[in-house]
């Protein structure tokens, strides 16, 4: 995991009290993070996925997880760096208003 990941992962997603995979495996992909109870993938990009090659692989790549019914969310590394507290409360956000009945 990269540094942004680690922060995500123990300075948020561990302290929530639902199901977070990181890592998680999608057909041919592996997700940075899968929130199941709302259908959210989190994937945080490098400066690498601002290059023209990679912008169209993750486009390819978020288009076949929607295909599951999942929303994928993008954040750049810099946004983990810079704006942690802002990323948390829109995640918060989406899974309170995705969240699916348990």
């Amino acid at each position: 995991m990269t540094k942004e990941e680690k922060h995500l992962w123990y300075d948020y997603f561990k302290l929530l009290d639902i199901t977070v995979h990181r890592q998680y495996v999608i057909e041919d992909y592996v997700a940075d993070f899968y929130i199941p109870c709302a259908n959210i993938v989190v994937e945080l990009d490098g400066s690498q996925h601002y290059e023209p090659s990679m912008v169209l692989k993750d486009a390819v790549r978020t288009e076949r997880m929607e295909r599951y019914g999942l929303s994928v969310v993008r954040f750049p590394n810099n946004a983990i760096k810079y704006k942690f507290r802002e990323v948390c409360e829109y995640l918060n956000e989406l899974i309170a208003k995705h969240e699916l009945p348990r």
